[in-house]
């Protein structure tokens, strides 16, 4: 009992103190060739986690897909990338609310092996489609040019904690489909990895 008490006074003297422990959010990306778990984190990207959770609890990515790879053989090499690219569509969804930017600068979250982040053109235009990152893509961060001219940089929000082989062998799948949206047909996997569902574990 004593144990018991003192645990509790711990977490309450933790808590009024501000050490109290991150919340994360639990996903799982299931495809045709596996899983893929990432644990996502509201406390440092609420808008961009609370948009992931949304679309994946009303079933937008049910039927998604993962189309893009972003390797080495079909990247340019001075601000070369490794990553896979998925969600609804290229497009994204029809009709899908952005969201504000959240900056790596401010979150804390970077482009390491295993980042789940958001695709976007401009700043503030995420919606639905996300990447992975396969291996350590730092020039993806906020205030570092090179790879978007914005400097911006895209917002992390989570990071593969299972399931990395499934983004690796998506990553080196064959690629190179005719009917890519033009400028991307040698990063367009062929075929593309169907999503058949996320479900998050609250």
């Amino acid at each position: 009992m004593i144990r018991i008490l003192s645990l509790c006074a711990a977490l309450i003297l933790a808590a009024c103190t501000g050490d109290s422990p991150e919340r994360t959010v639990t996903a799982v990306i299931a495809t045709e060739a596996g899983d893929i778990t990432v644990k996502l984190y509201p406390d440092r990207a609420p808008l961009t986690v609370a948009n992931f959770i949304a679309h994946a609890e009303a079933g937008h990515f049910d039927g998604g897909r993962f189309y893009r790879t972003v390797r080495a053989d079909n990247d340019r090499p001075e601000a070369r990338i490794d990553v896979i690219q998925g969600g609804v569509d290229f497009d994204g969804l029809p009709g899908a609310e952005p969201i504000a930017h959240e900056r790596t600068d401010e979150t804390g979250l970077t482009h390491r092996r295993g980042a789940i982040s958001m695709a976007r053109d401009e700043p503030g235009t995420a919606s639905t489609e996300f990447f992975i990152v396969i291996n350590d893509s730092f020039i993806l961060d906020a205030g570092l040019d090179g790879r978007h001219p914005d400097g911006e940089g895209f917002a992390v929000f989570g990071y593969v904690t299972e399931g990395m082989d499934v983004a690796e062998a998506i990553w080196s799948a064959p690629a190179g489909d005719a009917d890519a949206p033009e400028g991307f047909i040698a990063q367009w996997l062929n075929p593309a990895v169907r999503i058949t569902g996320v479900e998050v574990e609250r």
